[in-house]
């Protein structure tokens, strides 16, 4: 006689992962905390001193971006200055998402001065000349990225909404990042443009 073929036990159903009670229960519990709820996995003291440097670093950004478009000069400076300010208002943008995120976790987001280029990965550094802004800019784009590509590894899945935000922030200045690689390529085939003559004193 054949032997029967087993008959596979129907799937059971997959249990939502808290009951509706207890999600109702939490939410009125710990009311002040926010959006931070008992399901956050991640680090939150850590993740909020991330976000402050990554806050610093973008605020640092904003400040020689906005530099460089005041001094930019040349025959070339007009659609270079442009694209600093373009920078400028898109880091701040920045800026703001991560800060509102701080709070979000019950954080305080540190606008103060003092200590700002020490919270912040990248370096205010002036330049010279139009190239030396652009390759000053291009640098802190990079350790921009490399730094915002190791937050979004740390975070993985304990924060995914910190890690989308930094997701996009990380798209974008990959975007910059690229956007002055061609502006420096671009210079170097019209020549290097002549440094800012000194102001009359």
């Amino acid at each position: 006689m054949a032997a029967q073929p087993q008959r596979s036990k129907p799937a059971t159903p997959k249990p939502f992962l808290t009951d509706i009670q207890t999600l109702r229960r939490r939410a009125r519990e710990h009311i002040e905390q926010g959006a931070v709820t008992a399901g956050y996995a991640a680090d939150r003291p850590t993740v909020i001193r991330l976000l402050n440097e990554a806050l610093a670093t973008e605020i640092v950004c904003v400040l020689r971006y906005k530099y460089h478009y005041y001094m930019a000069s040349g025959i070339h400076a007009k659609s270079v200055a442009a694209e600093f300010l373009e920078h400028a208002r898109e880091e701040q943008a920045h800026a703001d998402r991560i800060a509102e995120r701080i709070t979000q976790l019950d954080g305080k987001p540190d606008f103060s001065p003092e200590g700002l280029l020490t919270r912040s990965h990248s370096e205010y550094v002036e330049g010279g000349d139009l190239v030396e802004m652009i390759q000053e800019d291009l640098v802190a784009e990079r350790i921009a990225i490399d730094s915002y590509r190791e937050i979004i590894q740390y975070l993985g899945n304990d924060d995914p909404t910190t890690r989308r935000m930094m997701e996009e922030i990380l798209a974008m200045e990959e975007e910059h990042a690229e956007d002055l690689g061609t502006m420096l390529e671009n210079l170097g085939k019209k020549g290097e443009p002549a440094k800012r003559a000194p102001r009359a004193s």
